[in-house]
């Protein structure tokens, strides 16, 4: 499979336009992924000081606005939403995308914004628990079946979803975690989408999804593998960049730093081939706004087809 390369965009700190204009430029300029995240508040957290949107509805312009790039959310939160109206949703956009829509689903880790709006936020281990009813939910339904279900936070009666999508809308699964993320990701998921995490980390835990997908009865190669990577590429000095990832994430600084893009973007390169080395077939750069058109443009016309051509030879 060859290598692919996407962007994942926070809807925040930029105006509707502005967000409009770039994901058309993206998916006119060759990108093969755009998703979006879904936050209520910015992230990182700032206490709700910046201005942010609304996934869904955004998906929804993002779908007609674009024709080529493939779609989806990285992911959506599982304490958001009850589990059919966000199926409702998901269908809802893949149809207006003509079916490139893809769904992405995760325990979600924005306790601040939770909180703050009135969600449940209980503890890892519950989130886990609702997550994995709703993945064998959406599942059963992209399967075209009725659903009766009672699981955490799950309650189905005879629930049709209807229309269906127009594909298979294929179903993502993002985290880090070995033994929950991982193992309902070889059971349920055609993608697993890791998220700022370093190329030796990504290594062991592709493997560890392999392990996961054998015991579930399913070939490795089923499941797509992806990599968000923050978007860092600066003008500014690298260590000037550093310190201010260190400032916004705190003690999440390290890892974040760790599955970062420093420096100009024709150092991409050397940074993203590991990543390629270790397993990744999808390679997103996670932008915050706001952007650097100008960086972003080299990026984009100039790198992603160095690195296809490159990555076609290594894995050719």
């Amino acid at each position: 499979m060859a290598v692919q390369f996407g962007v994942h965009l926070g809807i925040q700190n930029a105006t509707a336009s502005e967000l409009r204009e770039l994901w058309t430029w993206l998916d006119n300029n060759g990108v093969d992924w755009i998703s979006l995240w879904d936050h209520l508040y910015e992230a990182p957290p700032a206490g709700g000081t910046q201005p942010h949107f609304e996934a869904f509805s955004m998906l929804g312009a993002l779908a007609v606005d674009t024709r080529n790039a493939r779609i989806g959310c990285l992911v959506f939160c599982s304490q958001y939403r009850n589990i059919g109206l966000l199926s409702k949703g998901a269908i809802s956009v893949d149809h207006l995308s003509g079916g490139r829509f893809e769904m992405g689903m995760g325990s979600g880790w924005h306790e601040q914004e939770a909180r703050a709006f009135g969600f449940d936020f209980p503890s890892q281990g519950q989130r886990f628990a609702v997550l994995e009813g709703q993945l064998a939910a959406i599942n059963a339904w992209r399967r075209g079946e009725r659903v009766t279900q009672s699981s955490p936070s799950v309650e189905l009666q005879d629930a049709a979803m209807l229309p269906g999508p127009m594909g298979s809308m294929p179903l993502w699964l993002g985290g880090l975690g070995p033994k929950q993320t991982l193992r309902m990701a070889g059971i349920y998921a055609d993608g697993w989408n890791a998220a700022y995490a370093s190329p030796q980390h990504y290594r062991e835990l592709n493997g560890i999804l392999d392990d996961w997908c054998i015991d579930a009865g399913r070939d490795p190669k089923e499941v797509e593998r992806s990599i968000n990577l923050s978007y860092a590429l600066s003008t500014e000095d690298v260590s000037v960049v550093r310190t201010s990832l260190e400032n916004q994430w705190g003690a999440a600084s390290e890892r974040i730093i760790s599955g970062s893009l420093l420096g100009r973007p024709s150092d991409a390169v050397e940074q993203i081939a590991p990543f390629v080395d270790a397993g990744a077939q999808l390679i997103n750069i996670a932008i915050r706004p706001p952007w650097d058109m100008e960086l972003l443009a080299e990026y984009v016309l100039e790198v992603i087809p160095q690195m296809r051509r490159d990555f076609s030879v290594l894995n050719s």
